[in-house]
């Protein structure tokens, strides 16, 4: 009887054993692997940040329209990385710590199955490995239910924000007046008076024998006019001639 239930008790003890080693092997896998995430999120923040003092500096130096766009556009996707900064905090608290505290749990649950088997009561100890055992395991379901649910919670947080911050972003890029900034970026390469002083360059750069074609038609035009003025006077000179005739011949 006594040596059955040491039987048991070493069964129990074995099963529970390895229990805590899968859990200590898999959950440190996990830990590790959620951590990496967490860090790579933040130097993913780190370096929009970056692109985001970038899109300031560049647009600084554009177009009205284009300058405000792209200021519009890193407002927004600097918004976007605070939500980030929000979301590695969150998983570094709701998931990496819960996963790294199991390695203290491993610890304690072995220990206290060593303890156990130093137990005489064989008996006794057979009862306290299977409430160990059965505990060990609820806490286990529970607590990767609630470490996997806080990830997909916090990672849904950030998304849902992340599509609200880049649908206005896009809306910001897509305001952004292309003609009206080509218009201006036009008059940027004129001085205010290029239209007047090409104007005089246009008029020097006339050569000797189109200037002398020029005042030859205003010469031209002067004496078409001035011929025109005698012809007329001439044709009223004969016209009075031709009314004294007929007057003369009236007469006689």
């Amino acid at each position: 009887m006594l040596r059955r239930s040491l039987e048991n008790r070493d069964a129990q003890t074995r099963q529970l054993q390895n229990a805590v080693t899968n859990v200590e092997k898999h959950f440190g896998e996990l830990c590790q692997i959620f951590a990496a995430y967490v860090r790579k999120t933040a130097r993913l923040r780190d370096k929009a940040d970056l692109l985001v003092n970038e899109i300031n500096v560049y647009a600084s130096t554009e177009t009205p329209n284009l300058k405000q766009g792209l200021k519009n556009f890193a407002d927004e996707f600097a918004k976007l990385q605070d939500y980030r900064q929000a979301q590695v905090e969150r998983l570094e608290a709701k998931v990496v710590e819960p996963l790294k505290a199991y390695g203290t749990i491993v610890k304690m649950k072995r220990a206290e199955t060593e303890l156990q088997r130093a137990t005489m009561d064989a008996t006794r100890t057979t009862r306290h490995l299977e409430e160990t055992i059965d505990n060990f395991e609820k806490q286990k379901i529970k607590d990767i239910k609630t470490i996997f649910s806080e990830f997909i919670t916090i990672e849904m947080l950030f998304h849902g924000k992340a599509l609200e911050v880049y649908t206005a972003a896009y809306q910001n890029i897509q305001k952004i007046d292309e003609e009206e900034d080509l218009e201006v970026f036009r008059n940027s390469l004129y001085p205010p008076d290029y239209s007047s002083r090409l104007d005089i360059v246009r008029a020097n750069s006339k050569s000797p024998l189109q200037r002398s074609l020029s005042a030859k038609c205003v010469s031209g035009t002067g004496q078409v006019s001035t011929c025109r003025l005698r012809k007329d006077q001439q044709t009223e000179d004969d016209d009075e001639e031709d009314e004294d005739l007929d007057v003369t011949e009236e007469e006689n």
